[in-house]
């Protein structure tokens, strides 16, 4: 059951009230019983000491009947019971019984201090009148000589009848004092929990959404500060509140206006942001809170999205769903390990592609028969003209034929790779020993232009599963781009084996790629330096091809810049091919 504040104040007051009644009522009720009992003593001790100014003569003269008179008239006079004992403990005179029937007080507790100390005090049970009752004693004294003792006493029980009146008094007080202290302590406990539960219930009000709750109060105290701090913080909050609204409006319509489709997935996979796209896309009306795969059933996002959580980064991939390509983006985001994924159309890019490479591709058949005939023709007239200004025409025009001899067959060649029916012939081959039958080849012209060439590979180098044709072309065009480019300096080529992979590094001393070059110099036709190119006769194919190669043996090729050294190609192949 819960407690409220007001109860735990309220009892906690209440609980203090009983403990201090409790421990105070019955020490102080004796202090005071205490002190009255002490009272008296000193009363009957100077009772004592007054009345034996007229009992010693009687005493000394031994005049017993008198003496017992005197003691009775005296004792009714002042209600108390006065008694007259010798030093052997017989009663000589009694106010209020007949002496001669009395009991010896010799051993009396009061008798026997008043002898030895000079005052005796007791408080007990008498046997003569059957009741308690306080005595003091005192020595009669006569010319320093002890003669008897003088005793007076009193009833206790009108004692105790005095002490319990004054008892009911204090009760009294303490009940008035009890009733005035709760009834405080109730105002208290009432004004101190009244404002406390306005404050609850406030809050109550704004969590469930009511920011216009307020509690207003006319005390001045911490508690009206905290009031106050409570209905700056609810303006605040409704601020902040009607801030993130409309910013959840806006986010809601950009993500909604966006014609790619998007999609958020949590740690665990479950789908909690989408757009519309997205649900069209998949076809699907039912989409938040079911896991990607159930609504996206395409092994290729799968693996997509275990790489992105695995590697914790930004893959962009090609997918292909309900016949159309789509552009798939997927990132890894850190703070709350969700996957941001978007799918973008391709669908026409790719179509429009396609139609240009199949466009390249008939071309370049059409072209080859009639520039095989022109070149041919313009050989045949070489070898039968002597004119030398026709055989410099013929020259240039042989030259040219043969560049575009040379674009058509590169063309024919990407179009042979990126066809997805492309196939290998694998064989066991040894890298080390292609690569320096390839260097043959670049002999003369590393002699011509003065050209270093280091060739260093480690030993024990594994054989690896590829198409050795298709390896040369790679290296043929990765070298010879090496001596074109190169004026001056060397040409290092380095095999070496890291993991499952052969790794094949072509550096060069030639000219630097600049850096906003690097992520386009594998693109078609895309040269860095067009005038450059076209002296040299390159065609902006041969990087394509070498890139397209290696993915063909699941391989990977990056390029370095290497700031006043050159540039370095690296290219790792797989050992074993899967």
């Amino acid at each position: 059951m819960k407690k409220t504040i007001f109860v735990k104040i309220f009892g906690g007051y209440l609980l203090v009230i009983i403990v201090t009644l409790a421990l105070t009522f019955p020490l102080s009720f004796r202090a005071i019983r205490h002190h009255h009992i002490n009272t008296l003593t000193g009363d009957l001790k100077n009772l004592c000491l007054t009345l034996k100014l007229n009992i010693s003569p009687l005493l000394e003269n031994n005049r017993i009947d008198e003496l017992d008179t005197l003691i009775k008239k005296l004792g009714r006079q002042i209600e108390t019971r006065i008694t007259v004992v010798n030093l052997d403990g017989i009663v000589l005179a009694d106010s209020e019984k007949d002496q001669a029937i009395m009991e010896n007080h010799k051993n009396r507790l009061e008798i026997m201090q008043a002898i030895r100390d000079g005052i005796g005090t007791s408080l007990r049970y008498s046997t003569t009148m059957k009741e308690e009752m306080l005595y003091v004693a005192v020595p009669i004294e006569i010319n320093g000589k002890v003669f008897g003792i003088l005793r007076a006493s009193l009833f206790l029980n009108e004692i105790n009848t005095l002490l319990n009146n004054l008892q009911m008094t204090i009760i009294k007080i303490a009940v008035i004092i009890v009733v005035v202290l709760l009834l405080g302590a109730f105002l208290f406990s009432r004004n101190l929990s009244r404002p406390l539960k306005e404050l609850g219930d406030a809050s109550r009000k704004v969590a469930q959404g009511d920011f216009n709750a307020k509690v207003y109060l006319k005390n001045r105290d911490e508690i009206k500060e905290l009031a106050d701090s409570f209905n700056y913080m609810t303006d605040q909050m409704k601020n902040l509140f009607t801030q993130l609204s409309y910013q959840k409006e806006e986010l809601d319509s950009i993500i909604s206006s966006i014609k790619e489709g998007l999609c958020v997935l949590d740690k665990e996979g479950k789908i909690t942001i989408y757009n519309e796209s997205f649900r069209k896309i998949v076809k699907n009306d039912s989409v938040k809170g079911k896991f990607y795969w159930e609504v996206l059933r395409k092994i290729k996002f799968d693996e997509l999205i275990k790489k992105v959580r695995g590697e914790r980064s930004s893959i962009v991939e090609e997918i292909e769903l309900n016949n159309k390509t789509y552009l798939c983006s997927a990132t890894f985001c850190t703070n709350k390990e969700e996957i941001v994924a978007t799918l973008h159309d391709i669908t026409k890019i790719k179509d429009l592609e396609k139609t240009k490479k199949d466009f390249v591709s008939n071309v370049s058949h059409e072209l080859r028969t009639p520039l095989t005939a022109i070149k041919g023709f313009v050989e045949t007239l070489e070898e039968t003209t002597n004119d030398d200004e026709n055989k410099h025409y013929l020259n240039i025009i042989k030259r040219h034929t043969d560049r575009v001899i040379n674009i058509v067959e590169d063309l024919l060649l990407l179009s042979e790779l990126e066809e997805e029916s492309s196939s290998l012939e694998f064989e066991d081959v040894n890298l080390e020993g292609l690569i320096e039958n390839i260097l043959k080849i670049f002999d003369q012209r590393l002699r011509e232009k003065n050209l270093v060439l280091k060739f260093k590979s480690d030993k024990d180098l594994p054989l690896i599963k590829a198409d050795p044709f298709k390896l040369e072309q790679v290296f043929i065009n990765l070298i010879d781009n090496a001596v074109k480019y190169t004026e001056s300096g060397e040409i290092i080529i380095s095999l070496s084996q890291k993991d499952e992979k052969v790794v094949i590094e072509i550096q060069d001393t030639g000219i630097c790629i600049p850096k906003e070059h690097l992520s386009r110099i594998f693109e078609r036709f895309y040269v860095v330096d067009k005038s450059r190119s076209r002296k040299l006769g390159g065609t902006g194919l041969g990087l394509s091809i070498v890139k397209h190669i290696v993915l063909l043996h699941n391989g990977k090729i990056d390029v370095e810049n290497i700031p006043g050294t050159g540039t370095k190609f690296i290219v790792a192949l797989p050992i074993h091919f899967s």
